[in-house]
C-alpha cells in the first residue's frame, strides 16, 4: 500500500465522523512503517485510535459497526463470525475474489476502488454505519454469524467435517 492510500483512508475515516480503531501494520509501506502527516495524526486523536496490531476478537465487541479490510480469507471469516459487515479494498491474490463474494453473493460488504480517494472512503463508511444499505448488510452479517455458530457447535457441519478428516487421516496413517 502506498503512503498516499493510507493518508486517503485516514482522511476518509476522519471525515466520516465515525469513531474508529485503525490497525496500521509496522511494515505496511514497502516493508516500512507509515508516517502520517502531523495534521492527520492530530485530528485522528479526536475520532480514532491507531495501533500496529489488534486481535480480531475486537470484532465481537458490540460497539463495532463495520470492518475495513483488505479481504483476506481470515479477515472475512473473523468478520462474518462476529456478524460485522465490511468495506473491502482488495490488493492481491484471493482478496479480489473474496471481496466479490462477500459483496455480491453474501451481501455483507461494499468494495472500495483500488485507487483510494478520501471522499469515497467517507461515503462508504457513512453508508455502512448510518445508511439503509448498512442496515441490510448488518442484518445479513448477523445471519452469517448464526450460521457460523450453528455449524461450529457439536453436531454442526464443521464438527462432522473435522471428524471425517481425522478419521481419514487415521486410516491413512494405519496403512
Amino acid at each position: 500500500m502506498s503512503l498516499q492510500d493510507v493518508v486517503e483512508f485516514g482522511w476518509g475515516l476522519v471525515n466520516s465522523n465515525s469513531c474508529f480503531h485503525w490497525i496500521i501494520r509496522d511494515n505496511l509501506i514497502d516493508g516500512n512503517p507509515a508516517v502520517l502527516p502531523p495534521e492527520l495524526e492530530e485530528v485522528i486523536k479526536s475520532k480514532g485510535f491507531i495501533a500496529t496490531w489488534c486481535s480480531q476478537e475486537v470484532l465481537n465487541h458490540h460497539l463495532v459497526g463495520g470492518f475495513l479490510t483488505h479481504g483476506g480469507w481470515g479477515s472475512i471469516i473473523g468478520s462474518l463470525s462476529a456478524g460485522v459487515p465490511m468495506i473491502c479494498c482488495p490488493f492481491s491474490g484471493d482478496q479480489r475474489t473474496n471481496c466479490a463474494q462477500m459483496c455480491r453473493e453474501w451481501e455483507v460488504g461494499m468494495e472500495i476502488e483500488r485507487n483510494v480517494k478520501r471522499d469515497e472512503v467517507e461515503k462508504l463508511v457513512r453508508q455502512l454505519m448510518d445508511g439503509v444499505e448498512g442496515v441490510k448488510m448488518r442484518k445479513k452479517a448477523k445471519e452469517w454469524k448464526k450460521i457460523a455458530e450453528i455449524s461450529t457447535k457439536p453436531n454442526g457441519s464443521s464438527s462432522f467435517d473435522i471428524e471425517e478428516l481425522v478419521a481419514e487421516i487415521c486410516m491413512i496413517s494405519r496403512n
